[in-house]
């Protein structure tokens, strides 16, 4: 079975591949786009399967190693870094009839920093600050976190790892989703066309579903228009949900009042951009996965489901052909 990946990727795992025994042919792929096995360059690569692992994206490779897989003949299996499934080259992929496994590695961390954020503005911290600056001895009032109503828009790995978190402190949370199934960890689960309906009463709002035909620009003016006075936006899907304008309008109105984003439209966020500087506007650089445990699970997936894959079992995260309009 001949396996491609990043130099990197078999350096960290090269070990516990070995422990798997078998029959594995591991190649990797260089700085140039060329194939190696043990460090020397070969024409005949053609693999079974490919990780597409997290250090190919800082390095440019990813355009390279994607070319690889679509002009293989042999592949069958492509382990992805990536959550979504929106990029067109995946519904390549699946049409060349290659399963395609999704990552959760990355769900955690992203729950964290909705979290952080979150508590960071429900909890008037930075005006407390001020005050202590001022020398200031007074009460800044705050909205109780077990009082504050969630309204979140999709449930995958990411929305379940962000209600784990946001259970223990007794907040209401509404689940939209295209599939509506009873879920231990929210409140209610809606249908998508009761969002409008259901954006007035919610203090948090998080877009944490897939970019589809059907989600892109979901949150237009009639989403902004519907949105509660003071309440707060979290985008960690992406831009391509917000109408950026609507979103500017609303935050005009106070609706939102406070937006983190960790995701938009035009990606590197060009210099110029009216979010950095912003007053009510918290920009990251797509970075909302960056906890130091992100290759750590990555690694232990791909490796987990490669197990799977050799004994014929079911693989964790598989994308289907509706996902990616098949």
């Amino acid at each position: 079975m001949q396996i491609l990946m990043s130099e990197a990727a078999q350096a960290r795992v090269a070990d516990r591949l070995a422990a798997l025994g078998g029959d594995l042919d591991i190649v990797t792929i260089a700085a140039d786009g060329t194939i190696k096995r043990a460090g020397t360059a070969i024409d005949d690569a053609d693999p079974e399967v490919f990780w597409l692992s997290l250090d190919l994206f800082p390095s440019g490779l990813i355009p390279a190693f994607v070319g690889h897989v679509l002009r293989g003949t042999r592949g069958r299996w492509l382990q992805s870094l990536a959550a979504g499934v929106d990029n067109p080259a995946f519904k390549t992929v699946i049409a060349k009839g290659i399963r395609l496994t999704k990552s959760s590695a990355q769900a955690p961390p992203i729950a964290e920093y909705v979290m952080a954020h979150a508590l960071s503005l429900l909890h008037p911290i930075a005006r407390q600050r001020l005050a202590q600056q001022a020398r200031d001895w007074r009460q800044v009032p705050f909205h109780e976190i077990g009082a504050s109503r969630w309204l979140m828009l999709g449930f995958g790995a990411i929305g379940t790892e962000i209600a784990r978190r946001l259970q223990p402190f007794g907040a209401d949370l509404t689940v939209v989703r295209r599939h509506i199934a009873p879920e231990p960890l929210a409140a209610r689960v809606a249908p998508t066309a009761d969002l409008i309906s259901l954006l007035p009463d919610a203090d948090v709002v998080v877009l944490a579903c897939a970019l589809t035909d059907e989600t892109r620009g979901i949150a237009g003016p009639a989403f902004f228009g519907a949105m509660k006075k003071g309440s707060l936006l979290i985008n960690i899907a992406r831009g391509g949900l917000v109408d950026e304008a609507a979103l500017r309008a609303g935050l005009e109105r106070d609706q939102p009042a406070q937006a983190v984003l960790d995701v938009f439209e035009t990606e590197p966020l060009p210099k110029d951009a009216w979010f950095w500087d912003h007053p009510k506007v918290r920009v990251t650089a797509h970075g909302s996965n960056a906890g130091d445990g992100l290759a750590g699970r990555s690694d232990a997936l791909f490796l987990e489901n490669l197990r799977r894959y050799r004994a014929g079992e079911p693989l964790l995260g598989e994308a289907h052909k509706s996902e990616v309009g098949l």
